[in-house]
Formats: structure tokens, C-alpha cells, sequence
């Protein structure tokens, strides 16, 4: 769990990082820090549901962990 912890607020520092660096917005880097991650958790749903419909077409076996 403290991995997990420690990569979400490297990923949250990055995202209001690199925000700020373009925007100078202190409340559009917050924003879009706390956004990305979120949005970004849905596309991965919608990935995984799709990856997996692929693999079992295709008849291969994926790991459960990835």
C-alpha cells in the first residue's frame, strides 16, 4: 500500500507540475491534478474490458495481475 501511496502523489505532483509549468495557474494545475488521475482510472476500466475480449478471442491467456 505505501507503494501505491507514494506513486499517486509522485503522479499528482507531476500532473499540477507540469500544469503549472504551462498554465502559471496554481487552480488549474490543482485541477487538473486531481482530474487526469480520475478520468485516467476510467480509461483503464474500459482497457482491461476490451484487452481482456481481445485475449480470450484470440484464445490467450493473460495474466490476472497485470
Amino acid at each position: 500500500m505505501a507503494k501505491t501511496t507514494t506513486f499517486a502523489i509522485t503522479h499528482f505532483s507531476v500532473a499540477f507540475g507540469v500544469t503549472y509549468a504551462l498554465t502559471g495557474d496554481i487552480i488549474m494545475g490543482g485541477l487538473i491534478a486531481i482530474v487526469e488521475p480520475a478520468v485516467n482510472t476510467v480509461a483503464y476500466y474500459f482497457h482491461e474490458k476490451v484487452w481482456n475480449k481481445i485475449g480470450s478471442k484470440n484464445n490467450i491467456t493473460l495474466p490476472q495481475h497485470c
